[in-house]
C-alpha cells in the first residue's frame, strides 16, 4: 500500500503496530475514569461491569476487528485489480496505508477489555494459594494461541496451495486471499464468543471474587445449591467449567502470541555453522535471560508498588510506553535481520507426521532396500540414524520409487528422529517446572509468617522477595558468560564451554539443592514457632528474620541461569529449522505444564494428609503445617528426575549443526 508521507519519506509498515499500544494508552484513562463510573452508576457494581462481561466485550471487538480487516483487504485487492497490478507485487497499490488504522485501533480497544479482564478473572477466581497458577493459565492462552495460529496457517497453506492453485498466503499478496483468512478468524471468534457467552452466563463467581453475577445476560440458574443457616453455596457442573475454559483457549486463536517467535528470530541472527557466531548464539540466550530478569526485577520492585499504592492505569501505562520504545528500536533494524527463506518443501509438521504414518503402515515389513543400503554403507546423515530404526521403515521400497510415488526422504526420517529424541528430555524436565512454581507461592507464604521489619515501622512485602531470583540472575549471567564459559571452553574446547544438556543437568542439581535449603529453613521456622509458643497463633510473626529465605531464592536464580538458559538453547537448536518457534513453545510448555502438575500434586497431598481431623501439610496455619515435608518430597522428585534426565542425556545424540 501507499506508505508515503510528503515527498521522499515512507513510513515502515510494521510501525503501524504502534497504533495498538497507543490506543491502549489513550483508552485506559477513558475506560477507568469515564466508562467505569457511568457503568457503576447504572449497575451498582464496584468495577462497573463483571470480569466476564469485560472479556466478552473484548472478544466481540476482536470479531469486529477481523471483519474490518477482511473488508479493507477486499478493497485493496479490488484496487490492485482495477489498476492492473495483480501480477506486479513490487508496485505499490494506490491505496493509502491509513485504511489499516481502524483494525489496529479496534484491536487496541479489544485488549483494554479482554486482556485486562482475563488477567483479573484468572487471578481472582481461584484459591489464594494458586493465584500464580491462575495467571499462568492466562499467559498460556497466548502461548497455545500462538502455536494454534501457526498450525492453522500451515494447514491452510498446504490445503489451498497445492496442485498449482494460488495459496491464501501467496508471496504475491495481490493474488493471495488474506481476506478469506480474516473472514475465517472472524467466524471462529464468533463461534467461540457464542460458546463463551453460553458458559459465562451460567458461571457462578468464586466466593473470593469482588463482583456478583451480571444482570445484563438474564438466565435462570440450574445449579444445585445447598442452603445453610449462614449461607448458600452453589457449585456449577464440572463439564460446563471445562468447556468454559476450552472456549477461552480457542478464542486465543484470533489473538496469537509472539514469545517463541521473537526469541527464535533473535537466535536466527547467528549462523550455527560459523564457529565464532555459534559462540555468540550461546551468549545470546544468556543475555536474553539477563534482560528478561532485569525487567522482571523492576516489575516486582517498582511496578508492584505503583499498582498497589498509586494507580493501576499508571502501572499499565509505563510498560506500554516501554513496549512502544522497544518496537521503535526493533523497527530500526528491520532491513538488517536475517530470515530463513522458505522453499517449495511441504510443511515440516506434515513431513514428520507422514514419516510416523508410513512407518506404522509398514511395520510388518522389513526395512526398505534404500534404508538397508545406507545404514550398511554408513551414508545416513549422522550417528543418530542408528536410533529409532523402526522409523527407517518409512523409507520407500524400490518398486514404490519406480512408480514415482510421493515418498519420505532420508532427511524427513532424520527430522522425525530428531523430534522424537526431544520428548524423553522434555518429560524428565517437567519436574523443574513443578519446582519452579514454588518460588512465587509457598516461599511467599513462608515469608508472610516471619519477621519482615526493616528499621522501625516498615515491613517489606513478602512477595517482594521474589525479586531476589531475577536479581541473582542479573548478577550471575555476566559471571557465567565472562568467567565460567571461557574457563570451561579452555578445558573442554567446546564453544559454549559445556554442552546444553550438561548445563540443564547442572541447573536441575541446583534446583534440588534449593529445595533442600528450603526444607531446612522451614524446619528452623517451625522449631522457632514452637519454642516461642506460637503454634496456634498464625497471625503473630515468628521471631525469625525473613532474610533466612534469601539462600533458597538465590539458589533458584543460579539454577535458572543454568537450566532455563540451557533449555531455551536446546529446544531452539535441536529441532528442524522450520520448527524453531515450536521448539521454544515446547520449552515454555515445561513451566505451564509444571504449574498444572504442581497444583495437582498439592491438591492430592492436601486430600491425603488433611482428612480425619489431621493437620494437612498445607494447613492455613503454617505453624501447624509441614511445608518442610513437601520441600523434601520435591527434592526427592527432582533427584529422581535428574537421574532419569542423566540417563537419556547420556545417550542423546546432538543434531549435526551443533559445532564442538
Amino acid at each position: 500500500m501507499d506508505r508515503s508521507i510528503g515527498s521522499g519519506f515512507r513510513i515502515p509498515a510494521a510501525s503501524l503496530l504502534s497504533f495498538i499500544p497507543i490506543t491502549i494508552i489513550l483508552f485506559i484513562p477513558i475506560y477507568d475514569c469515564i466508562f467505569v463510573r457511568i457503568a457503576r452508576a447504572l449497575t451498582g457494581k464496584p468495577s462497573g461491569i463483571t470480569m466476564l462481561q469485560r472479556s466478552g466485550i473484548g472478544f466481540l471487538l476482536c470479531v469486529v476487528s477481523m471483519v474490518t480487516a477482511a473488508i479493507v483487504e477486499m478493497k485493496r485487492l479490488k484496487t490492485a485489480k482495477e489498476y492492473g497490478l495483480v501480477d506486479m507485487p513490487n508496485v505499490t497499490v494506490p491505496m493509502r496505508v491509513w485504511w489499516l488504522i481502524p483494525q489496529y485501533i479496534l484491536l487496541g480497544i479489544a485488549d483494554v477489555f479482554a486482556m485486562v479482564g482475563l488477567q483479573e478473572f484468572f487471578y481472582d477466581q481461584i484459591p489464594n494459594e494458586l493465584r500464580s497458577v491462575g495467571l499462568s493459565l492466562y499467559l498460556s492462552i497466548y502461548g497455545v494461541g500462538s502455536f494454534l495460529s501457526g498450525f492453522l496457517i500451515s494447514i491452510i497453506e498446504e490445503t489451498t496451495g497445492g496442485d498449482g492453485k494460488t495459496s491464501w498466503f501467496n508471496n504475491n499478496l495481490n493474488r493471495a486471499h488474506i481476506d478469506n483468512f480474516y473472514w475465517l478468524l472472524a467466524g471462529l471468534s464468533a463461534v467461540e464468543l457464542a460458546a463463551f457467552l453460553y458458559f459465562a452466563k451460567s458461571y457462578v463467581y468464586n466466593g473470593l471474587g469482588l463482583l456478583t453475577l451480571s444482570a445484563v445476560l438474564p438466565f435462570q440458574s440450574t445449579f444445585d445449591c445447598q442452603n445453610t443457616h449462614q449461607s448458600t453455596s452453589c457449585s456449577p457442573p464440572e463439564l460446563r467449567i471445562i468447556f468454559f475454559f476450552i472456549s477461552l483457549y480457542l478464542v486465543a486463536v484470533a489473538q496469537g502470541g509472539y514469545k517463541p517467535c521473537t526469541q527464535a528470530l533473535g537466535a536466527d541472527q547467528f549462523d550455527g555453522q560459523n564457529r565464532e557466531e555459534n559462540k555468540a548464539k550461546s551468549s545470546f540466550f544468556n543475555w536474553w535471560l539477563f534482560c528478561l530478569s532485569a525487567c522482571t526485577s523492576v516489575s516486582y520492585v517498582i511496578l508492584s508498588y505503583i499498582q498497589d499504592n498509586l494507580s493501576w492505569g499508571l502501572g499499565f501505562g509505563i510498560p506500554c510506553t516501554v513496549m512502544i520504545a522497544s518496537l521503535l528500536i526493533f523497527l530500526l533494524g528491520t532491513k538488517t535481520y536475517r530470515y530463513i527463506l522458505k522453499g517449495d518443501e511441504k510443511s515440516p509438521l506434515l513431513r514428520i507426521g507422514k514419516v510416523f504414518v508410513e512407518a506404522a503402515r509398514n511395520w510388518r515389513t522389513s526395512p526398505s532396500l534404500k534404508a538397508t543400503e545406507e545404514v550398511t554403507q554408513g551414508t545416513l546423515p549422522h550417528q543418530g540414524s542408528h536410533q529409532f530404526k523402526f522409523l527407517n521403515k518409512a523409507l520407500p521400497m524400490q518398486d514404490y520409487l519406480e512408480e514415482g510415488g510421493d515418498a519420505c526422504t532420508v532427511k524427513d526420517v532424520e527430522e522425525a528422529k530428531a523430534v522424537l529424541r526431544l520428548f524423553p528430555i522434555w518429560s524428565t524436565c517437567l519436574v523443574y517446572g513443578i519446582v519452579h512454581a514454588q518460588s512465587s507461592t509457598l516461599f511467599t507464604k513462608q515469608g508472610n509468617t516471619m519477621d519482615r521489619s526493616i528499621g522501625s515501622g516498615f515491613d517489606i512485602p513478602a512477595a517482594s522477595l521474589q525479586s531476589i531470583v531475577p536479581i541473582t540472575i542479573v548478577l550471575s549471567i555476566p559471571i557465567y558468560d565472562c568467567i565460567f564459559v571461557p574457563i570451561a571452553r579452555a578445558l573442554t574446547r567446546k564453544p559454549s564451554g559445556i554442552t546444553m544438556l550438561q548445563r540443564i543437568g547442572t541447573g536441575g542439581f541446583l534446583y534440588a539443592i534449593s529445595m533442600v535449603i528450603a526444607a531446612i529453613v522451614e524446619i528452623k521456622r517451625l522449631k522457632t514457632a514452637q519454642e516461642h509458643g506460637l503454634l496456634d497463633m498464625p497471625n503473630v510473626a515468628v521471631p525469625m528474620k525473613v532474610w533466612w529465605l534469601v539462600p533458597q531464592y538465590a539458589m533458584f536464580g543460579v539454577a535458572d541461569v543454568f537450566a532455563v538458559g540451557g533449555l531455551q538453547e536446546f529446544f531452539y537448536d535441536q529441532v528442524p529449522s522450520e520448527l524453531r518457534s515450536v521448539g521454544l513453545s515446547l520449552y515454555l510448555s515445561l513451566f505451564g505444564v509444571g504449574s498444572f502438575l504442581s497444583g495437582f500434586l498439592i491438591s492430592a497431598i492436601e486430600k491425603a494428609t488433611g482428612g480425619d481431623g489431621r493437620s494437612s501439610w498445607f494447613n492455613s496455619n503454617l505453624n501447624r503445617a509441614h511445608l518442610d515435608y513437601f520441600y523434601w518430597l520435591l527434592a526427592g522428585l527432582t533427584a529422581v528426575g535428574l537421574a532419569a534426565f542423566s540417563h537419556f542425556a547420556k545417550s542423546y545424540i546432538y543434531n549435526r549443526r551443533v559445532i564442538f
